[in-house]
This record gives structure tokens, sequence and C-alpha cells, in this order.
């Protein structure tokens, strides 16, 4: 799944700000268009003269950013302001949630695409030292499951015997959510500092039904809820705890911290996400997981002729704030990583764009892109982008690939995958999943019984948890963030929020400890659907596994 838009082992999108909304699809402004929020991005040391501009053009100043260097302007013609030299880029600041006139019933609701993670330091992770020990040595009751954690090395004789990270190191998941008292999430999940940066929308502008009846007050989830699975999946990947119960994650002994960005119909937009890249920066949050891009369009591209110019603003502001975030977040310690993608693309040379841009629904156009029309933030500098592979060690095919966009690969799981006697969902990776999802998407009767081969119960002393097979690169990222984490356990130092690390001593270490694999023999791969995929580069860098597949066993007892 990805996060929306493009998929990367689940749904993958960033935020609703990007939208455009109906009104302002192509063509100029019309001169009776209502007034809305948008953020306006300035050059350095523009701040003034794009305040002057905003005023200008009839619009009012509603909040500013300095650290990322945007206002928030209410205005009716964001193309008067963009025009000012100053400004870099104008997009919607969309209203994200629309309070219904009374919550839903309690109940589950349709399941939406989400990813999250959480930590909750509790007595409850401190459990008898005989379970601990017998844990430790076995496994948890589903390792055998976990053919994932196998080839990377995270097993009882591989990392798990060296290193499994540190509560002081805190994982920050940017997702639509997760489920915080999940039996195999709650030990290590951080409520205090996790924090949800969306409000649901009931329907989208056009009244079709988007997150669906409000279950919360002002349609604003707590910050351990998920209504999706994508995040409670992600979540157990990193940081299952070796508990007796269900599976163990990556780093089964660090924090995980849910930074939702996502809402539950699986659009990320830019504000949240931007939102919760920064905070994640201010908390000493030490690596995060995004397996999502950011919404409405797959591909940004800053001039390109087959869009109108309110379009063009729109990408280039996407473009520029994710690109200050990210560079913010990395200055402040935090290690980013990221899925690639599940379209089976060569990011290098895509030419056709169908998909965007993907909000409000039916917005989408054909358009021709380049190498310069980027995916984010999966090709962004400084972000560690992660391809996925299946049981038999060969590129997913639904993996996007790419000798310049592709850093590392990593086990996300590949029904197609033959050759390794595992068959159908078992060819997936297996983590935990919510019950009131999998209630929601029917896949539990009444009574907790899974009903399909693609969920799991295991039940131990009175508690029983879920567990689903998922694939993509938004599963095959969150084993990359893991081991990061266990170098951040094994070299940081002291710092804000427990332990910190340079972002590029973090990723050095993650290459140098990779298992470095080459390209296929012929390099034109082609896939059992007929599909032909061509791998480019070395064995030491190529498209498809990058810099190698990642290794957690030699992460945990490499040198600095």
């Amino acid at each position: 799944m990805y996060a929306r838009g493009r998929l990367a082992g689940a749904i993958m999108s960033i935020t609703m700000l990007g939208g455009l909304g109906a009104a302002a699809l192509p063509g100029a402004a019309a001169a009776s268009e209502p007034a809305q929020n948008y953020l306006v991005f300035y050059k350095d040391g523009g701040s003034a003269a794009a305040q002057r501009a905003a005023e200008s053009a009839g619009g009012t100043i509603q909040g500013r950013d300095d650290k990322l260097g945007y206002l928030v302007v209410r205005a009716s013609d964001p193309e008067k302001i963009g025009a000012d030299p100053s400004v870099v880029g104008v997009t919607l600041d969309r209203p994200i949630g629309k309070t219904s006139d009374a919550p839903a019933a309690s109940g589950a609701r349709p399941a939406k695409h989400v990813r999250s993670a959480k930590h909750v330091r509790s007595a409850e992770h401190a459990r008898s030292a005989a379970k601990h020990v017998r844990s430790a040595q076995g496994g948890d009751p589903l390792s055998g499951r976990q053919w994932d954690m196998k080839m990377i090395g995270a097993t009882p004789t591989g990392s798990y015997a060296k290193a499994r990270g540190s509560h002081k190191v805190l994982v920050g998941i940017i997702d639509t959510g997760v489920d915080g008292k999940h039996p195999d999430i709650a030990p290590n999940f951080n409520r205090t500092l996790s924090r949800n940066f969306v409000v649901d929308q009931p329907t989208d502008e056009n009244g079709k039904t988007l997150d669906g009846p409000c279950e919360h007050k002002g349609c604003k989830d707590p910050a351990d809820v998920d209504d999706d699975g994508h995040g409670t999946h992600v979540a157990s990947t990193i940081g299952s705890p070796i508990n007796g119960i269900g599976v163990g994650g990556v780093a089964p002994d660090v924090s995980l911290v849910n930074l939702r960005a996502g809402t539950d119909s699986g659009f990320f937009f830019l504000k949240p996400t931007m939102d919760a890249l920064e905070y994640a920066a201010d908390v000493g949050v030490d690596v995060v997981n995004m397996s999502f891009y950011v919404d409405p369009w797959t591909f940004n591209c800053a001039n390109n002729p087959s869009d109108t110019n309110r379009e063009r603003l729109e990408q280039r502001a996407i473009l520029e704030g994710m690109r200050r975030a990210v560079k913010y977040a990395r200055a402040h310690g935090v290690t980013l990583v990221t899925a690639i993608g599940n379209e089976g693309l060569d990011l290098g040379k895509v030419k056709t764009d169908t998909s965007s841009p993907d909000f409000p629904k039916g917005s989408e156009k054909k358009r021709s892109v380049d190498n310069t029309c980027l995916s984010v933030p999966a090709e962004l500098d400084g972000v560690i982008s992660v391809s996925s592979v299946g049981p038999a060690g060969q590129k997913a095919s639904y993996s996007d690939y790419g000798v310049e966009q592709t850093d590392i690969a990593a086990p996300g799981g590949d029904m197609f995958d033959g050759g390794t006697g595992l068959k159908g969902a078992s060819r997936e990776i297996l983590a935990a999943a919510p019950e009131n999802v999998l209630r929601a998407k029917g896949l539990i009767d009444a009574a907790g019984k899974p009903k399909t081969s693609t969920v799991i119960r295991d039940c131990h002393d009175g508690k029983c948890a879920y567990y689903q097979y998922l694939e993509g690169t938004s599963m095959a990222a969150p084993h990359v963030t893991g081991v990061a984490a266990l170098i951040i356990g094994r070299f940081g130092k002291p710092g804000k929020g427990g332990l910190q690390m340079d972002p590029a001593q973090v990723e050095r270490l993650l290459y140098a400890t990779a298992t470095q694999k080459g390209c296929p023999a012929p390099r034109a791969y082609r896939y059992g659907t007929g599909e032909s995929q061509v791998c480019e580069g070395p064995t030491a860098k190529n498209g498809f596994f990058g810099h190698g597949l990642v290794d957690a066993a030699r992460a945990a007892t490499a040198a600095p």
C-alpha cells in the first residue's frame, strides 16, 4: 500500500491543502469567486513584500509560519498575489473538515486508507521476566509468518540479540492514524507526543462522501484512533514489541509517535504534512516514516505548459513547501524515510500523468510530464526513498523505481512473487490491524472470527489481537525506518527528545550495512503481467534496489 495517490504498499497522498476546488480549475479567477485561505510562499527576505502583494490584491493575513516561510492569506484572487516577484507559489489551504450536525452513532465507519504509529510508556510494558525471556528466545507467536523479518535479519539470533532500539528513540509515523490501544502497539505508543493534524471532512465540496460521518466532537479523531488500518500496520512493522503476542517489529523497543497528517479517506495535503514535519523537528523525533505522496498531484511540475497558471502556482507551492519542511526537519536531526510509490514506473522516465489532480474527485486530466516533475516527498533531496521486494528477493512488480530515485530496498510483499513455497497472502507483509477497521470491512464476523485468510487473530492470556497481510512500498519503508531506529539507538547522543543523531550519518550507515543486489539478468525484467521494467546502474547503486537490501543484523553490529 502507499497512502492515496500512487500506492507504495498502501496508499500515498498529501495534504488537502493542495486541492483546487471545482471553481478554481482551469482558467482565470472569476470576479465573483469567494474568498478562501491560501498558503503564500515567499522568497528569502520577501515576507514584507509578499504581505504587501497579498493586501494589494484585497487579501487579509490570517497567519504566518516564519520557520517555513509562508503566509496564510484569505483572498479571492490568488493569481494576482502569485504574480508578485516576491512570491514563490500559492496553494489553496482547503478547510479540512466540516463538522456534521451530529456525531455519527458509535460503531465502525467505512474503512479508508491510513497509517500511523504510537508508543505508550505504561505498566503494560513491564511484563514478567519469564515471559520476556521466552519471547526473546523464540520470537513472538506469529514470527514464523514474518518472512520479511527473516530476510533482513530481524530475528532472535540476528538483530534482536544485539540491538532492539531504545525507548529514547522517537519514531514518528506520518500517516492517517494509528490504533494506539492495539495490544501489539500500545506498549510502545507515546501518547503524550502523538498528535492529529487533520480534521475529518464528511463530504467533499461536491457533496460526495469523503471521510464519512464524524465520530468525535469537531470531527477531530483522538491521536490513538485508526479508521483505516494503514498506519497501524506501518507502526507495527517498525516497532511492535516482543511481548508474547502476535508479531515483532524491526525495532521492538522504540517509542512510536503518531503524527497524523492524512485524512480517513487517505488524502495527505500540504499544510498538515508540513505541520507534522515541523512538529517532529521541534519535539526531537529521530526518524519519521512517510508512506504517502502529497495530494492532489501525483507529479508536481513547476512550469508545465499543460497546466493553467493557477495549477502551476499550486504545484510550485507544494514543491517549495515540502522542500522547506524536509530541510527544516533534517536540520533538526530528523531522518526521513519514504515509500517510493506503487505504479511500477521508472520515475526518471515518466511521460504522462493521468491521475492528477486527484481532489476533488473527477478533476483528473491527462497531461504530459517530464523528469522535472516530481513525486513528493519521494523525489526530494534529503529523503530516503524505499523500493519493495517480494519474498524471493526480486523487485515487486508494483514498485516504482529509478536509478536516480531509488535509495534502498526492503521487503514489501508481492502476491506474484513465486519460487519460495509461500502462497497467496502469505507472500505479503503481516502486521497489526485495528479490530474496528476489520469489522467495518466485513473481514471478521460478529464473534470476532476472521472470515478470510488475509486476517489472523492471535489470543493469549485472555487478550486477542488482529493482524493483516498487506503489500506495497508502504510496507517496505517501515523496515528501513526500523533499521534507522536501531542505528540511532546504538550511536545517538543525548539530545532533545532523548537521543539525537545526524541524519547524514544514519543514512551513511543504512547504505553501508545494506546487502548489495545487482540488476537481474536480463536487465529488462518481464513480470507475470507481461510488463517489462528495465533496471539500470551497477550493483553498488541501481534503479531496482538502490544501495541494496536493508539489513537489520548488519546494522546491529556494524562499527560507526
